[in-house]
């Protein structure tokens, strides 16, 4: 009797792959055979199994133990050094997980799918640790795709002249030559149209935002500018056609400052038009005066901090005004050849559609660097701009198409690709996380079901489904770090009002919740909210103020609150600014900003009585895409909170059905995913345990 169940359990048993070992026990996931007592295959078996239900109940710390008394049954063991990996690696120990995937790769054949897509994953994560942000980025961009206005004789758009990106990945298209807008999504499909009022729009030219979310946009013939609603409805008119104030003969390139007003190249008076945002005219400038010979063709126009830069494609050149249309000189003198459009990237440059090139300027040096050049002959640039996934997408109105150039190096290395969860809990409807991002750490938005592919086992899986996507969602959770040192000890009303701006903000808005408030002393502990009573849990108790209090321990257990929740989401810290001798004790600052941007957690900071920032704080914010605001700053801080919501998220969710035998349970399930955009593609392979029957 004894025997036979030892032999009953061996086909439940469902070992792992070792070379050595493959002809006794099988490989992981088979069926297999299991010809004798190797109770080390059965503990490692029981170990890997916890360790994979901890990793997908985002539990790393717990994984990394189960994996690693795994690994002490079986040392060496591919599968487990996998996940021992990624377990790491959502720890924030990146080290240690590029030592464990190395080690994987040495006990996989070197041309296996597996150590393929492990060095993938390696020179992924080594490479993007020593990058620089896309502002110091010296990488060429290359064609990557196009959407063309015309196919199999049908015409989708005709003479785009520029380009407005939107949150979704997504990017309006101005088609001068059809009379419409058009909304087109990452993969080409068009997705919306707007022709504006009844009588239609009369040639528009370009595309603005508003400081509220309004659109504006220039039409040409008609000589006025059209005021859209966020969804690109039309609203009204602003100004006719004529050469008094406020009137426009061919208005052209548009740009909003940052309060908001509204600048109009009008380019067949040679002048810009400067508007507030519900279109009351200010004031007119360009023309000839003291110092300045005039506009001669007005193009291109930009402004910021003050300044606007005008580009004029006959003179070849970029001129300075400041906001009262004072002229201040000559931006750019040399190096154009036929500048249009203008526009500023996040990151402070000055983008610059200038024929078939594309260059990118620094407003302190005006130092010309050119990025790209669009095709050979037949093109003109008419307007460019860099979508949310950090591709440029530029309106070719002569090639009557819209060309999408990436970074040569993204071309090169494709996307990476991360399954960041399985659940299994209703087997055998399986659904399955996955994130997709670029070789810096930036998430690609804008996907769908088109884009994936799910397989087990190298079979296409059946009835795969698209859930929802991390950037469709209008909600945040934050997680509020208080710091409680000496220095906050006597700033209990600027930490109440810190907490009270933002839970006023995220109500006003609608944009999110905050889940917990971790007050950071000695020992940091999340604060109980008795009746909703925020200013108290603020204040924090008089005895956690501390010299040795713990930035690193209450970060770490402020971004675990946040890991089952929404794909958006922050850290906010609120504090002095110094971070104290023990900041980073347990875990160092390069783990923790690991940890934070790889599991999708941006850190803010809300610092208290005008003092400075620690390095590590902004060191934290840079690397997170998060931002130090002072708390008393003119604008607040809901701007920032507001802000969290609207980040991008590269989270996506899908459903399947399974097939595969789980030997009760016990049986490791293979799931593999791939992601293609355009020329660009990504992979990655995991599993999963089904439940125990």
């Amino acid at each position: 009797m004894r025997g036979s169940l030892i032999a009953l359990l061996g086909l439940l048993v469902t070992p792992f792959l070792l070379l050595e070992a493959q002809q006794a026990i099988g490989a992981p996931g088979s069926a297999g055979t299991y010809s004798g007592t190797d109770l080390n295959a059965l503990y490692a078996r029981d170990e890997f199994r916890v360790g994979v239900q901890a990793y997908n109940r985002f539990a790393f710390n717990e994984a990394i133990l189960s994996f690693e008394r795994a690994l002490s049954f079986r040392p060496g063991e591919p599968l487990i050094l996998d996940w021992l990996g990624r377990a790491y690696y959502r720890s924030g120990l990146e080290e240690s997980a590029l030592r464990q995937w190395q080690s994987a790769v040495s006990e996989y054949k070197p041309a296996s799918g597996e150590a393929l897509l492990i060095n993938s994953r390696i020179e992924t994560v080594r490479n993007r640790r020593s990058l620089l942000p896309v502002a110091e980025d010296r990488v060429r961009y290359v064609a990557a795709g196009r959407y063309p206005g015309h196919y199999n004789n049908i015409t989708l758009f005709r003479q785009p002249t520029s380009v407005l990106p939107l949150e979704d990945g997504s990017s309006w298209i101005v088609a001068y030559g059809s009379n419409e807008l058009v909304r087109i999504d990452v993969n080409g499909v068009v997705r919306q149209r707007q022709r504006g009022p009844i009588n239609g729009f009369d040639r528009p030219y370009d595309l603005a935002r508003g400081k509220d979310g309004r659109l504006y946009v220039s039409e040409s013939r008609g000589g006025r500018v059209s005021v859209l609603n966020q969804e690109g409805q039309w609203q009204a008119y602003i100004g006719s056609k004529g050469r008094e104030p406020g009137m426009f003969v061919g208005p052209q390139n548009l740009a909003i400052d940052d309060e908001g007003y509204l600048y109009v190249v009008d380019y067949g008076i040679q002048r810009i038009s400067k508007l507030d945002p519900d279109g009351v005219f200010i004031l007119s400038f360009g023309t000839k005066g003291p110092g300045f010979p005039g506009l001669l063709s007005p193009t291109g126009i930009a402004a910021r901090n003050g300044r606007v830069y005008v580009a004029d494609n006959v003179a070849n050149q970029i001129y300075i005004f400041d906001r009262n249309g004072t002229y201040l000189g000559i931006f750019v003198q040399e190096g154009l050849t036929g500048p249009e459009s203008l526009r500023f990237l996040p990151n402070g440059q000055l983008l610059v559609a200038d024929t078939n090139r594309i260059l990118m300027i620094d407003p302190d040096s005006a130092l010309i660097r050119e990025l790209g050049v669009a095709g050979n002959g037949g093109v003109r640039i008419a307007g460019v701009d860099m979508d949310r996934n950090g591709n440029l997408v530029a309106a070719n109105f002569q090639g009557d198409e819209v060309a999408v150039m990436t970074r040569f190096t993204d071309m090169a290395s494709g996307l990476f690709v991360q399954i960041d969860r399985v659940v299994a809990d209703n087997f055998p409807l399986i659904m399955v996380e996955v994130s997709v991002q670029d070789r810096l750490r930036r998430p690609i938005v804008g996907l769908n079901g088109q884009n994936f592919i799910l397989t087990e086992d190298g079979r296409t899986v059946s009835e795969q489904s698209f859930l929802g996507a991390g950037y469709r969602v209008d909600s945040a959770d934050i997680a509020i770090l208080m710091e409680r040192s000496n220095q906050t000890r006597g700033l209990g009303d600027d930490l109440a009002a810190a907490v009270r701006d933002i839970n006023a903000t995220l109500a006003e808005s609608a944009s999110g919740k905050v889940v917990s408030l971790v007050s950071a002393g000695g020992q940091p502990i999340k604060e109980r909210i008795e009746t909703g009573n925020w200013a108290i849990a603020a204040r924090g108790d008089a005895a956690s103020y501390t010299p040795r209090w713990r930035f690193d321990l209450g970060l770490r257990l402020a971004a675990t609150d946040l890991l089952p929740g929404e794909k958006k989401r922050a850290v906010v810290f609120v504090g002095a600014g110094n971070l104290g001798d023990l900041a980073f004790e347990q875990y160092g600052l390069s783990e923790m900003a690991a940890y934070l941007a790889n599991n999708g957690i941006i850190f803010h900071a809300v610092i208290l009585g005008g003092n400075q920032a620690d390095p590590g704080i902004r060191y934290l914010c840079d690397q997170t895409g998060g931002q130090v605001v002072s708390l008393y700053q003119s604008e607040g801080i809901g701007p920032v909170i507001r802000s969290i919501a609207s980040n991008p998220s590269g989270s996506y969710l899908l459903s399947y059905r399974s097939i595969l035998p789980t030997d009760f349970g016990r049986a490791y399930l293979p799931i593999e995913a791939e992601v293609y955009l355009m020329d660009r593609s990504g992979r990655d392979g995991i599993g999963y345990f089904s439940p125990l029957e």
